[in-house]
Formats: structure tokens, C-alpha cells, sequence
């Protein structure tokens, strides 16, 4: 199959994606490959390196199976694979910055992110910077001589702001800055970002690709002129993934279109829904028509993932954990992606520039695979515990 997965559907690249069985005697999926050591056939060619696997860390049967099929879904010139999502973001970063440099952050970033940034990147001599997720073409305006990446996240993390790719991107261009995404959110099923000039795209595979919440995986993917560095980066750091993870996510990735457009349709309808619905001031969706940003998303994204927050109407934290305790069939825990539901009460006091204007305190809810009729009866009664309070 054409590595870029042409003139075929989205499902049959999923599934056929990564890896040939005649390689494999035929055996439709690949080999688990555990390995550090890799033998060398003469002191020649391991002086030279000139075999194509040379140590477990740079890669193995199994980790090039996933990466071909990310790639594929890309349209990327390589992937790496990485422990977690987290990871997926800070090597890049760790890859490209250098003490001196100068690093924007979209505000409505994802807070481990804003943690590393303000953490190990500030000791480590980087300026960091955070801008407002609707700035589009007038990052323009912060970018300086010593910019060296643009860290974009879109929609953002809990208040689901779209921001202008294209214009970002352009911006960043011209001075000579590459742009980072966190695309999770969309998957590249739903956004691709270096169809839109995007120089590295990323993803905590931990989400839709696993989809099972029980494994923890990144990817990062970048165009041709940024591999090499890419990949350095990662050999340099060590941080490769285990293969029974890698397969997890592989086979995850297997059935990743059927599972999103379940949570799509679902999540979609219960948005809808909760606009109506007495207690709900505001329903942070960008797929919804009362979106403030619906017409960019509606331009660059064909389609919506599971993850989105509500904001109640008035109220505090007390209404919001009274909302929370109250859900039998959600679960309150962190991350999303997989076959369940989940709520989250929303922080955002680490906000410097996007800190928006609500009428109440935000939850976030992830919408997963049950049916949206019992989902709907169980958010009532959390809007009724909510109400209770007040």
C-alpha cells in the first residue's frame, strides 16, 4: 500500500495500514519484537551501523509498524513513538529550544505543557511566552529574532478555543520558526496539520488511537525538514516505548474510525442536548453553531471528537463538585479517549491571557461508548444536584 494511504477510505487505512503480512509468513498482525541487543552479522557492518535495526532504542519491527501506520495518517516523513503524551511534547520541545531561545505557548494549552514550559525550559534558559488562542495572523506582533517555536494546541485544552492554523503558521514562517501542534483532540482523522503547514504534529495516543484506557503512548510527527532533528533528539534522550504498548496502540488504531465517529455522533447530540437543558449557561463545543469559533473550525476540521465542557449557571465550586458527586455512570478521572465516560472539574487559574469571562464553573465531560440516553439521564442528575446547592 502507498505510504500515504492514497485513493483508499479512511477505515481500510486504518486497518491495513503499517505492515505487510507477507513479511510475517502471513500472520496479520506483527511480531511483539522485545529487544536491546541486535546482533551484527561482521565487525564491519557494526562499525558502519549498516543494517537497518542496530539497538532496541532505535527502533524494532514492532515500533515501525506503528510509525508507518501514523505516518500513513499524517502523511508525514517519520514518526517516533514515546512512553506517554506528555513525552510526545517535551522531546520535540527539548529538541528544537536551546537556552536563549524564545518559545510561544497558546494559553489554552494543555497544563502539563505550561508546567514543563515554566518548569524545566525556564532553568534550562528558554523564554517562554503565552498568547491568546484567537490572536490568528497577529502572533505576528510577538514573534522575535530569537523565536525559534510556536507550540500550538487546537481546539485548546477545556475551553475548546480554534485557533487560525494557516495564519499562525504563516506568521511563524516567515520568521523563520517552526510550528508545533497538539492535535489530539481531532486525531488526523478529523485535522491533519501539516496538510496546513504544521511542522510537527503530535498526539498522546493514550487517547482515541489506544482507546482502551489501558496503556499510555505518544506520537510525534514532523515534515521532511525536521525528522532528522527529530529523531536525533529521540535517540539522544533514550525514550523509546515498549513494544507490548506499541501493539496495544496498533491495535487500538485498528478500529480508531468506527470508535470516533460513535463519540462524535454521541457527543455531538448530547451538546445539543445540554443547550437546552435549565442549569447549563454555556456548552464549550466548537461543532455547535453557538460556538464562537464554529465558522474556523467548520473551515479546517471535518469532524468533532468526544471531549467538551459545559459551564453551569452560577454557582461555585460547591455546585460544581455537588454536579460531579452526583454521576453514577461517568467516572471522575482524568485523561479520555477510551470506551467510557468521564467528568472533570475545570481549573483555570493558570491562565495568563485566556482566562474568558464565564457564568459558572466548568466540567469537563468526555463522552465515550455507551448510550447517550443513559448518559443524558445521568448528567441530570447532575444539573439537578447542582441546582440543589444554589
Amino acid at each position: 500500500m502507498a505510504k500515504d494511504g492514497s485513493g483508499i477510505g479512511i477505515n481500510t487505512r486504518l486497518a491495513h495500514s503499517g505492515n505487510n503480512p507477507r513479511d510475517y509468513f502471513g500472520f496479520v498482525n506483527p511480531p511483539v519484537v522485545h529487544a536491546s541487543t541486535v546482533l551484527y552479522p561482521d565487525a564491519a557492518t557494526m562499525a558502519g551501523r549498516k543494517q537497518k535495526y542496530t539497538y532496541g532504542t532505535r527502533g524494532t519491527p514492532t515500533m515501525d509498524a506503528l510509525t508507518l501506520a501514523i505516518d500513513a495518517l499524517e502523511g508525514s516523513a517519520g514518526t517516533i513513538a514515546v512512553p506517554s503524551g506528555l513525552a510526545a511534547v517535551t522531546i520535540p520541545l527539548l529538541a528544537f529550544l536551546a537556552a536563549g531561545d524564545h518559545l510561544l505557548i497558546v494559553d489554552s494549552v494543555y497544563h502539563p505543557t505550561r508546567h514543563f514550559a515554566d518548569t524545566m525550559l525556564k532553568r534550562l534558559g528558554v523564554e517562554v511566552e503565552y498568547y491568546d488562542p484567537h490572536i490568528g495572523a497577529g502572533i505576528a506582533a510577538l514573534i522575535k529574532p530569537n523565536t525559534k517555536v510556536v507550540f500550538t494546541e487546537s481546539p485548546g485544552s477545556n475551553t475548546y478555543e480554534v485557533q487560525d492554523i494557516p495564519a499562525i503558521v504563516k506568521a511563524a514562517h516567515a520568521a523563520n520558526a517552526i510550528v508545533m501542534m497538539d492535535n489530539t483532540w481531532a486525531t488526523p482523522l478529523y485535522f491533519k496539520p501539516l496538510d496546513h503547514g504544521v511542522d510537527i504534529s503530535i498526539h498522546a495516543a493514550t487517547k482515541y488511537p489506544a482507546g482502551h484506557s489501558d496503556v499510555l503512548l505518544g506520537t510525534v510527527s514532523t515534515n521532511a525538514a525536521c525528522w532528522e532533528r527529530l529523531f536525533d533528539g529521540f535517540c539522544t534522550l533514550g525514550c523509546c516505548s515498549g513494544p507490548d504498548d506499541i501493539y496495544q496502540v496498533l491495535r487500538g488504531l485498528r478500529t480508531m474510525g468506527v470508535r470516533l465517529e460513535h463519540h462524535r455522533k454521541s457527543a455531538l447530540e448530547i451538546a445539543r442536548w445540554l443547550e437546552g437543558q435549565p442549569g447549563v449557561a454555556q456548552v464549550l463545543h466548537p461543532a455547535l453553531e453557538s460556538h464562537p469559533d464554529h465558522a474556523l473550525w467548520k473551515r479546517d476540521f471535518s469532524g468533532s471528537s468526544g471531549i467538551f465542557s459545559i459551564v453551569l449557571k452560577g454557582g461555585g465550586q460547591k455546585e460544581q463538585h455537588a454536579f460531579l458527586d452526583a454521576l453514577k455512570i461517568f467516572g471522575l478521572g482524568y485523561s479520555w479517549g477510551g470506551y467510557e465516560s468521564l467528568a472533570v472539574p475545570v481549573f483555570l487559574g493558570d491562565r495568563t491571557v485566556a482566562k474568558g469571562s464565564y457564568a459558572g464553573p466548568l466540567i469537563r465531560l468526555q463522552i465515550g461508548l455507551e448510550d447517550v440516553e443513559d448518559l443524558k439521564a445521568d448528567i441530570s442528575h447532575g444539573l439537578a444536584a447542582a441546582a440543589a446547592i444554589s
